[in-house]
């Protein structure tokens, strides 16, 4: 064999730190260091601002430097960077200098003080939170570049394919100069085109598609994945399974959105499907249906809605068994009879037209909660998705069954490096320490912040809230302020838009069904006298511009009408006006039939408002809402937390039979 045939395997042909075993005193210990890390985030933060002096001392010396001579330098800093381990301060001085250069020069964007602390932040390994329209895109840019100078292969994550195409395409010809590679993985793409993009030197891609990737090379690699074993299969003359793969390993993470990445969407495990043997038969799900809608609420089962999970009682089970003898063998066996039950009980409470998914085209396609984005190509498993078509009186597709399964926390936990941005993290500061062990730092903003909030309204009733919302908009409108209402829902936009048309506003309506037009809606919601109608999550990542006539008037006004589980997307809404220091307004204006009071004594609750309002006014009611919302919170950090737990329970109990993904 010649020498130009042979070439030896990598050294770590799927690199990925290695899951460590935890006691309950060392969760103890991360609580109590957790406390530790919030209190010492302002010290980071000013450890991190001499960076900004050291790039700036060297700001003349690169604006002098030739095209040539810069592209020269950049190789230099990639060797000082290979050769030290970590990423010392010195060098990452002069490697953003350069950087900064490079962009001046190509878009006459250089890089602010402000973003070379987030950068510089996520090279140390932390969260970088950084105020809405702060730039991240470019701070990502150059946090990447660096990262990737030094020999490591970098993946850039965020939460839809639009905002990974997009910053992939304004941060190409940085990477370009610097002689780096970049590649985008989004929905559609064959395997030849994920595994092209993953070899790239910094890949832009969503959490979905790179988790779900991940774990199909887990299936790959089996319970016999070592490094070891890869590199004989390579020396060998058969196709080894490393040459399958579609990722080069977990090496360097910047998470954009990384509350919505590694905190909202943690409830929600990452599962592979394929089809199950035994579909459920359409004549099944509408007995399952019938069956459901006979059974009594609080006598048969009981509904947990923060926890969206049913309950049956022994009356429930004892009604399900006598249903169960009359009918066929699809109802025999005391557990598949009660799945069925749950199933068509959740169907009918806990998943609706409208939230959860949507209806195209004679098909169920589920709705991204955290997006409010449609996954065509997703499907719930074991019959759930089934039973819900035949509820919508589509043609029920082939039951999916689990392949394979993991956790977020489980899966980014893996990064041998792990950073993030967000505009809203120190609300959630601790739980990331405890889980990621990622401090957060909060970078100041640009420029000071003038956006006005507004005291919020809580109204007694829906139609209350809807009339002063409808009087608050006319009134904005007349004076041609731009307005952008924030629903929860794609039911709630539906409402909105069915009131706005009623009031004779012209308006958008940003939804899950419109998803391919999204950022384009957005982007001219600052345009004066438009109404916008968008779900609290839709449009994220893309900026309002507002022109000098409307900030004179007042900047873009968001109305929020209804709270969200977590207060942080809240914050984010408000964030959509007064970015980078312009004018802007936010007001909620709400109502006690708000979806977060659904919950036991809610009642009482709202009565005792309604008696306080002629001497407390609206307070009593505000300090409700969020006492709703601050119990949501709690709930699904509980679940967050039980679902990691169970994880961890299950790696260690299937142990013996290699990796259980």
């Amino acid at each position: 064999m010649s020498d130009a045939a042979f070439s030896p395997p990598r050294p770590i042909l799927y690199a990925e730190r290695a899951d460590k075993k935890k006691s309950p005193l060392d969760d103890h210990a991360a609580k109590a260091i957790a406390y530790l890390k919030v209190a010492g985030s302002k010290r980071r933060a000013r450890q991190l601002a001499g960076i900004e002096r050291k790039v700036t001392a060297l700001d003349g010396e690169m604006r002098g430097l030739s095209d040539e001579e810069l592209r020269t330098r950049g190789r230099h800093v990639s060797v000082a960077l290979k050769r030290q381990a970590g990423f010392p301060e010195q060098v990452v001085a002069e490697t953003f200098a350069v950087i900064r250069e490079i962009s001046g020069r190509l878009s006459g964007r250089r890089h602010y003080g402000v973003q070379m602390v987030g950068a510089y932040a996520l090279l140390r390994g932390y969260l970088a939170e950084m105020a809405t329209g702060e730039g991240k895109t470019l701070t990502a840019a150059l946090g990447a570049a660096t990262a990737a100078l030094a020999g490591r292969p970098v993946h850039v994550v965020t939460v839809n394919d639009y905002l990974a195409s997009r910053d992939a395409e304004l941060t190409k010809p940085i990477y370009d100069w610097l002689g780096l590679s970049v590649g985008v993985v989004v929905a559609g793409q064959s395997v030849e085109q994920r595994r092209a993009a993953y070899a790239c030197d910094i890949t832009y891609c969503t959490n979905k598609e790179l988790a779900f990737d991940y774990l199909r090379d887990r299936i790959v690699l089996g319970q016999n994945g070592g490094n070891l074993r890869l590199k004989m299969e390579a020396l060998q003359g058969k196709r080894p399974r490393a040459d399958q793969l579609r990722l080069r390993g977990l090496h360097f993470a910047i998470v954009d959105e990384a509350d919505s990445v590694l905190v909202d969407e943690a409830r929600t495990p990452l599962v592979i499907s394929g089809e199950a043997k035994g579909e459920i038969s359409t004549a099944t799900a509408e007995e399952a249906l019938g069956l459901a809608r006979s059974l009594e609420a609080g006598k048969d089962y009981v509904l947990i809605a923060a926890q969206k999970r049913i309950v049956l009682t022994p009356d429930g089970r004892e009604r399900i068994a006598s249903f169960a003898d009359e009918r066929g063998r699809e109802w025999r066996g005391v557990v598949v009879r009660e799945e069925l039950a749950r199933q068509a009980l959740s169907a009918l409470h806990l998943f609706h037209r409208g939230e959860q998914y949507l209806v195209r085209e004679g098909k169920v396609q589920i709705i991204d909660e955290h997006t409010g984005r449609v996954m065509p190509d997703r499907a719930w498993s074991d019959g759930q998705h089934q039973i819900i078509e035949v509820k919508e009186g589509c043609t029920p597709s082939a039951r999916r069954t689990t392949i394979a399964r993991m956790t977020y926390q489980r899966f980014f936990r893996r990064y041998a490096h792990l950073s993030g941005m967000t505009g809203t993290g120190r609300q959630v500061a601790r739980e990331f320490w405890q889980v990621y062990r990622l401090p957060v730092v909060t970078v100041p903003t640009h420029r000071p912040r003038q956006r006005i909030n507004l005291e919020d309204r809580v109204l007694a009733t829906d139609n209350q809230k809807w009339r002063e919302v409808m009087t608050r908009v006319k009134e904005l409108n007349a004076r041609g302020i731009p307005i952008l209402l924030g629903t929860r829902s794609v039911a709630s936009s539906a409402t909105a838009s069915e009131r706005l048309t009623e009031a004779g506003l012209p308006h958008l309506v940003l939804s899950a069904a419109q998803d391919d037009a999204e950022a384009g809606i957005v982007a001219l919601a600052g345009e004066r006298g438009r109404i916008t109608v968008a779900t609290n999550m839709a449009g994220r990542g893309t900026d309002i511009h507002i022109s000098d006539d409307i900030e004179a008037l007042g900047g873009l006004h968001v109305i929020m009408v209804e709270r969200h589980e977590a207060r942080r997307i809240d914050d984010q809404l408000a964030g959509r006006s007064g970015r980078q220091g312009q004018k802007g307004c936010f007001q909620a204006i709400l109502s006690l039939d708000d979806p977060l009071m659904e919950f036991a004594a809610s009642g009482l609750f709202k009565t005792f408002c309604h008696m306080a309002e002629p001497v407390m006014g609206e307070t009593a009611a505000r300090w409700l809402l969020r006492h709703a919302q601050r119990r949501a919170e709690r709930i699904h950090a509980g679940m967050r937390r039980d679902l990691l737990k169970s994880d961890e329970n299950q790696t260690r109990t299937l142990a013996f039979t290699g990796r259980p993904e």
